[in-house]
């Protein structure tokens, strides 16, 4: 009897350790707290988990495995399986993914910025780039076009923004700096501080991140139609973790992916549909910039930007031309 017992309690460990093996825990790094920019990574999680019966979990954590600039270092080291990051951040380790970075792309609506997001995502040079970093690109984190917001008399013509002190990474702070501004690329956890202290003057952000990150509570204008860009802030994963999936715990992350994308749209297309009665809330002034403005704000950030980035890009070895042509005809596409 003894030997049976001995028996069925080591077949009972192979066992265990045979379920143990068949599950999947991954870490995810974001930042910040749960809102619009990272429904698309809590629904995946949830997704992935419903599909493999519990066997495949995500536990994602905001702020508590790295700092948001930090968070391709973590990838690329295997500290974590899964991170979100933006483009702006460290613009010389993710290069290619710039391009949609770039000021006045034309960018209407976020199934579009999906749409482009897509395409560069897909480029052989973007995939080349991430795996420097041990990084598979997901999905992108799609946003509206930024837009102001500020204290004071509010900001209406390009003289008004000479010398404005504005929180604005990437291709936005670019743009702003070509008209006189002064850009400073605090992080989104730290603009609220930036703009308490009087480091900055106005904040760019999508509608999400003046919320979140309480930027809206200080203002006392918005700018409604600006619209100068956006920026664009993938979510990659680990490319070892994503190889040693097994096929059915792959499948279920790789299929999960549109429909999370799909959930984060119907999120946002919410918080939007909400943004006037927001801003009447808290006594926000919604600017409409003149027209003309716009166009003079375009004439002077977007062409010198852009060719100034390609040029760049292509003086690297990386094929800055054919990236802009290949956002061009995906815009146009989505547009279609």
């Amino acid at each position: 009897m003894k030997h049976l017992s001995a028996k069925l309690v080591g077949a009972a460990f192979i066992a265990s350790l045979g379920a143990e093996a068949a599950a999947t825990e991954w870490n995810v790094s974001v930042w910040g707290k749960r809102r619009a920019f990272t429904e698309h990574v809590e629904k995946l999680a949830e997704l992935v988990s419903e599909k493999t019966n519990g066997e495949f979990t995500m536990n994602v954590s905001y702020g508590g495995l790295s700092k948001n600039r930090e968070n391709l270092d973590g990838i690329s080291i295997g500290a974590f399986e899964m991170a979100q990051f933006c483009a702006g951040y460290h613009r010389d380790k993710n290069r290619v993914i710039t391009v949609l970075e770039l000021p006045f792309l034309g960018v209407e609506n976020l199934e579009q910025e999906v749409a482009v997001s897509k395409a560069v995502y897909a480029h052989p040079a973007a995939t080349e780039e991430m795996a420097q970093w041990n990084a598979k690109l997901l999905m992108t984190s799609p946003m509206p076009q930024y837009n102001l917001v500020g204290t004071g008399e509010a900001r209406k013509t390009l003289s008004d923004f000479e010398g404005m002190r504005v929180r604005a990474t990437g291709g936005i702070g670019n743009a702003f700096a070509a008209v006189g501004a002064v850009p400073t690329s605090v992080t989104a956890t730290e603009a609220y501080q930036a703009m308490e202290g009087g480091v900055v003057d106005t904040v760019a952000f999508a509608q999400h991140a003046h919320l979140s990150f309480g930027t809206i509570n200080q203002a006392t204008w918005w700018t409604a139609n600006l619209n100068p860009g956006t920026v664009n802030c993938p979510v990659v994963v680990n490319i070892d973790a994503y190889e040693s999936l097994s096929d059915e715990h792959r499948e279920a992350l790789d299929s999960s992916v549109q429909e999370s994308l799909d959930h984060y749209l119907a999120n946002y297309a919410e918080l939007l549909g909400r943004w006037d009665s927001v801003l009447a809330e808290k006594n926000v002034e919604k600017v409409e910039i003149a027209d003309d403005v716009i166009a003079e704000f375009r004439a002077k950030a977007a062409d010198p930007i852009r060719d100034e980035w390609i040029k760049d890009m292509e003086a690297q070895g990386l094929p800055g031309q054919e990236l802009y042509d290949l956002v061009v005809k995906a815009l146009a596409d989505a547009k279609m």
